[in-house]
């Protein structure tokens, strides 16, 4: 019988190196799963057909647009969604709450956020900030939608009440990402995206669709932070940044993976993302 309380969003691009992982730990849970793929040309497709997914093919732009294609494209007949990163593996904590999960329990709330475990090269970067790290990950399918006041960062909205589950958690690990050239390939492109989107920012062309609030849900405080960040100089901001994390969050227990990982994800990248809005405001600039 299959699950009625909630279905599976997941999007995919040559993901079969992690596809066939997330999908063994949902199975047990019979719910409808709906993949759509960006145009993959290795087994991603086969994996997702082989558990028995629905598959839909959409040309990628950004993540937001995709998760808005993915909510938009599939017939969901459930109350509930679930919307996944092919890189992230449902734990056995995770799975008991969902399997318990009853839409008649949960009528007065819009969203659900959960605990994430972030893994690089191996190792659980516990520190840093980066965790407990809450994301809002399951969500009434006629309440919420993609946040595409974005332009890398994809967030889902509700606009009633959430609750966060802090004992069951998600476990990320992009298997890819233990190359570094593909780590820093991937992420030369993401600064640009949010170098732009950052620019668009400071000329009133993008808004914060959720409101910044330093106690409010994990999503506002999250825009709270980027207000703040927004308003810190160019090329300091990056330095101060990293300092926060491997110091005063303790970055530096998490080993020399940690190391490696504040200091290209805290520093290295947000360094770059400063100097290619350097670059766009200065070629915007007139003659």
């Amino acid at each position: 019988m299959t699950n009625p309380h909630y279905s599976f969003l997941i999007l995919t691009y040559n993901e079969e190196l992690h596809l066939g992982r997330l999908l063994s730990s949902i199975e047990d849970l019979a719910a409808t799963v709906c993949v759509l793929d960006s145009g993959s040309t290795d087994e991603t497709l086969n994996v997702a057909h082989r558990y028995g997914a629905i598959v839909k093919q959409h040309p990628f732009s950004n993540h937001p647009q995709q998760w808005h294609q993915a909510l938009t494209s599939f017939d969901i007949q459930t109350p509930w969604v679930i919307g996944l990163d092919a890189d992230q593996v449902i734990s056995p904590e995770l799975k008991q709450r969902l399997s318990a999960f009853k839409d008649q329990d949960h009528l007065h709330i819009d969203g659900i956020y959960f605990n994430r475990k972030n893994y690089f090269k191996g190792r659980w970067i516990k520190h840093g900030g980066f965790y407990p790290f809450y994301l809002l990950k399951m969500f009434r399918y006629d309440r919420g939608y993609s946040d595409l006041n974005e332009q890398m960062d994809h967030r889902f909205i509700v606009p009633g009440k959430t609750v966060i589950w802090k004992d069951g958690y998600l476990v990320e690990e992009n298997l890819k990402e233990n190359s570094i050239s593909f780590w820093i390939n991937k992420h030369n492109v993401y600064s640009g995206l949010l170098a732009k989107e950052e620019v668009e920012r400071r000329q009133s062309l993008r808004t914060q669709t959720v409101s910044p609030l330093f106690w409010g849900s994990p999503d506002e405080r999250t825009a709270w932070l980027k207000r703040l960040w927004w308003q810190l100089p160019l090329f300091i901001r990056p330095l101060l940044y990293f300092i926060y994390r491997y110091i005063f969050r303790l970055g530096i227990l998490d080993g020399y993976q940690g190391l490696i990982f504040h200091f290209l994800q805290g520093f290295w990248f947000r360094l770059i993302v400063d100097v290619k809005i350097k670059e766009i405001t200065q070629n915007n600039e007139p003659n």
